[in-house]
């Protein structure tokens, strides 16, 4: 990476709208706010002026926009995604696209033999997950799944670490002597994304502009329609 590309990294899957700037895998600037009204639309392009005029950079010296991908809020991330494609387009930048869940896992520092289980809340006792060694390998692929009490059969030896905005429901029924909850790592930033943006971005693995769509993983469902997801 050349001393002047920096990337513009975006958060928005969840409840917080979370913007930041890296260089050289190292944050410069961070701004972020966690609203339950997912007014994403109201903040996301006044952080990113903040934070571009705080890191005293133009666009024209951004490498690439990275982008948290999903699952996560249907609006939050369509209103993410669109705005980095539409920053892609005007300066002829690259777009790179992290799994959302894969964020929220990097704001927990894990110890050996730790098996990692962020979730994010979707709907009643359903929650988007995975499930990752404490290298951060995925050891089960991401899914939707409705959490029952034998949810943690047949994982890994370990202990269990479940976090983010999924995982406070579940503890009725995830209970045990290697069951951890983490109360303190609840969503995913921005901040976060520096280490797998900056892997991605040095592998070259972009994304095609013009066909990019969030990773949903499940229709979307509101109160007068039911949308298909694209």
């Amino acid at each position: 990476m050349r001393t002047k590309d920096y990337l513009l990294l975006l958060e928005t899957a969840t409840t917080n709208c979370s913007v930041a700037i890296s260089l050289n895998g190292q944050i410069v600037q961070h701004v972020e706010k966690a609203d339950e009204k997912y007014s994403h639309s109201d903040y996301l392009h006044r952080f990113i002026v903040e934070a571009m005029e705080a890191a005293s950079i133009p666009f024209s010296k951004l490498a690439g926009v990275v982008v948290s991908k999903g699952p996560g809020s249907y609006t939050g991330l369509r209103i993410g995604v669109a705005t980095a494609k539409g920053i892609c387009y005007a300066h002829d930048i690259p777009l790179l696209a992290i799994n959302t869940l894969d964020v929220l896992a990097q704001s927990y520092s894990p110890k050996e033999g730790d098996i990692l289980v962020p979730m994010i809340d979707a709907r009643r006792m359903e929650v988007f997950t995975k499930v990752l060694d404490h290298q951060y390998v995925t050891l089960r692929p991401t899914t939707a799944e409705i959490i029952t009490e034998g949810f943690l059969e047949n994982m890994p030896k370990g202990r269990k670490i479940i976090f983010g905005t999924g995982a406070e429901k579940c503890k009725p029924l995830l209970q045990g002597d290697n069951v951890h909850f983490l109360d303190d790592v609840v969503l995913p930033s921005a901040k976060h994304m520096v280490d797998l943006a900056t892997k991605k971005f040095k592998q070259d693995s972009f994304e095609n502009v013009a066909y990019f769509e969030p990773y949903y993983l499940k229709e979307f469902y509101s109160n007068t329609a039911k949308l298909s997801q694209i």
